[in-house]
């Protein structure tokens, strides 16, 4: 193993060309640390957002991207007993500070990562992570969703919004989906049980009584949404639940909720125990090398992919 890795940095934010591989050298854990050989890291709009920097984080340059890792543990850090050497491992590096999956090795907390079923492979496990540990977050831990309730899905087909379907549906919930009409057939194959053409027909009209929303668009969906849960139900925005919104909610007597995302065992447990069941899975738009990430962020940001990007490295 050499001292040096391939990264995919940029010295400056702006659109994909500022994506430049590089070496750098290669890391060490630290206590608590393991030290990964990546093998597949999933793409999230938080990459190509973070790279112009149209978030209200400040990052210091040079910044090397990427929160979903797949790979191999070439090294352990003091007082780790969780992973060992050769351990095939995947999830999410700590959000939002924990960046760095664009590369041939990046540093993990121990308690991030969990096995990766034997059923899977890298570029499926790659791609799970953030926007399912998202989904799992937003609908069982915040919204507590169970057997035999119905939940409002919005942007089905997405990345988030087509894993939240499947852990619904693994949840015993009826779920309703808005998605364009052409993306109808996918979703229901991942178990929706109505779809709305978001195009053509207002869904805060055509839905009522939904227990759960899970919106990761926001803006106008929010206020929105709310008309269409049941009394005491919950809308959860993956992208934050302004005054507003919270304000209404609580005259409409429902609840309203902006959540992030956070680096969670128990929930990759959950994830994982559920891919390795063949109950979740992620639908892989497209796979790119590592040295042609900039490729797949123009992929990324065209919003019109149905599931994940991934780097293979």
């Amino acid at each position: 193993m050499t001292n040096t890795m391939r990264v995919i940095s940029q010295d400056t934010f702006g659109g994909p060309e500022v994506l430049t591989e590089t070496e750098r050298e290669r890391p060490v854990p630290g206590i608590g640390q393991v030290l990964v050989r990546v093998r597949a890291a999933g793409l999230n709009p938080t990459d190509w957002k973070n790279r112009q920097h149209r978030t209200t984080v400040s990052r210091p340059l040079p910044l090397v991207l990427g929160w979903d890792v797949s790979g191999v543990v070439e090294q352990v850090g003091w007082g780790v007993t969780l992973h060992e050497v050769g351990d095939e491992v995947f999830g999410m590096l700590p959000y939002p500070d924990g960046v760095g999956a664009f590369a041939e090795y990046v540093l993990a907390p121990a308690r991030a990562l969990v096995a990766k079923p034997a059923g899977i492979d890298h570029v499926q496990a790659g791609a799970l992570p953030l926007a399912a540990l998202t989904a799992w977050q937003a609908l069982v831990d915040t919204a507590g969703l169970g057997a035999g309730q119905r939940v409002l899905i919005h942007a089905a087909a997405g990345g988030v919004g087509h894993l939240a379907v499947q852990i619904a549906k693994a949840r015993g919930a009826y779920v309703i989906g808005t998605a364009s009409a052409p993306k109808h057939a996918f979703v229901r194959g991942l178990g929706a049980d109505e779809m709305i053409d978001y195009h053509a027909v207002d869904f805060a009209e055509a839905v009522r009584d939904v227990d759960v929303v899970l919106d990761p668009i926001a803006g106008e969906y929010g206020p929105r949404s709310l008309r269409t849960l049941r009394p005491g139900g919950a809308y959860v925005s993956i992208l934050g639940a302004d005054d507003a919104v919270r304000a209404e909610a609580a005259r409409l007597g429902v609840r309203a909720a902006g959540m992030v995302v956070e680096h969670d065992q128990q929930g990759m447990r959950a994830i994982a125990e559920l891919a390795a069941a063949g109950r979740l899975r992620a639908e892989i738009a497209a796979t790119f090398p590592l040295a042609e990430a900039a490729r797949a962020h123009e992929l990324g940001e065209t919003g019109r992919t149905a599931g994940k990007i991934v780097l293979t490295v």
